[in-house]
């Protein structure tokens, strides 16, 4: 077996914002594993958040010995990025060389579309409000908030697109005390769920707090030992494949946060297609599939996932799966 790994870089289509910085491109990982002359794919996007780089990333993939299995590699890597493209790239690879689908490899039901949302930026509230108007016939969008000032933002996208229904996300950005006086407008606004209003480990204070809205754990949910710390504080889980490790543990963490009467959001990184395929797959059934990281490039692979009324649709073969 083979493991080659390649860096990639796709530009966006324009510069993206969240309370945490900016960006105009998105840099990844893409990961082949080839073995008897034939070859599986996976994509990983290392994050800082998480302390990961390109570098160490690809440096964790390089320590894995050739010719693991999936199985092992559960406990060969942590939960993160690196763990993330190989495990896709296994699963990518016995599909190829069986000749049947992730899904059926997986004992899933066969997938099919899932409405997806579609991400605005954090900028001004002029700026927002005319984000929101141009995609205002969209029926999820996803807002970046995450500031102080929060507010403004919130009632501006809410006039550029008065029908659709609306996410928010902080991105760990709001104190206890901003939470508690934005709480009350989030339902006002028809606001259907806020996602990590505060900082993992500054967010205990949530249990007991009102809750309008289903709060939604993401840089707190990671995999599914994140579990336990979350009781209390939140009604819903974002997985997320680069922070579970892969298809394998998303799937898990997906069937144990069922049992424990979490619901389910699919979310992602600022990836290509390849990245999304599988994460297709674990949402299948969300309450909420945020998997809109291609529509924010510029460029996209070869072959790329289909996007329309519908939603995200399941990846071609020659995608991936």
């Amino acid at each position: 077996m083979l493991i080659d790994i390649r860096r990639d870089v796709f530009p966006m289509r324009e510069v993206f914002t969240i309370s945490r910085g900016s960006r105009s491109e998105t840099q990844v990982l893409t990961v082949t594993v080839t073995e008897d002359g034939v070859s599986g794919q996976g994509e990983c996007v290392p994050y800082p958040r998480y302390g990961e780089s390109l570098a160490s990333v690809e440096a964790q993939i390089a320590s894995v010995p050739a010719g693991i299995t999936r199985a092992a590699l559960q406990s060969a890597l942590p939960p993160g990025a690196a763990r993330n493209a190989l495990d896709c790239a296994l699963w990518d690879l016995e599909a190829k060389r069986t000749g049947r689908p992730v899904w059926q490899l997986a004992g899933l039901a066969e997938p099919g579309p899932e409405l997806c949302a579609y991400t605005l930026s954090l900028d001004t509230p002029e700026a927002m409000q005319e984000a929101a108007r141009r995609h205002a016939q969209r029926p999820l969008l996803k807002i970046k908030l995450g500031t102080p000032d929060d507010m403004p933002r919130l009632e501006a996208v809410r006039a550029g697109a008065p029908k659709a229904r609306i996410i928010v996300d902080a991105n760990e950005g709001w104190t206890a005390e901003v939470y508690a006086e934005l709480a009350p407008h989030l339902r006002r606004l028809g606001v259907a769920l806020v996602e990590q209003p505060l900082p993992s480990g500054l967010d205990e204070v949530l249990i007991g707090m009102d809750r309008p809205v289903p709060v939604c754990a993401d840089e707190s949910c990671h995999d599914r030992a994140s579990l336990p710390g979350l009781a209390g504080k939140y009604d819903m889980i974002n997985i997320k494949l680069d922070k579970t490790g892969g298809l394998t543990e998303a799937l898990a963490l997906r069937q144990e946060a069922q049992q424990q009467g979490y619901g389910i959001m699919v979310g992602c990184m600022i990836g290509s297609s390849l990245a999304m395929a599988p994460a297709v797959l674990v949402a299948q059934g969300a309450a909420v599939t945020d998997l809109d990281g291609p529509l924010l490039l510029a460029e996209d692979r070869a072959v790329p996932l289909r996007y329309d009324e519908h939603g995200v649709h399941p990846p071609a073969p020659a995608l991936w799966g």
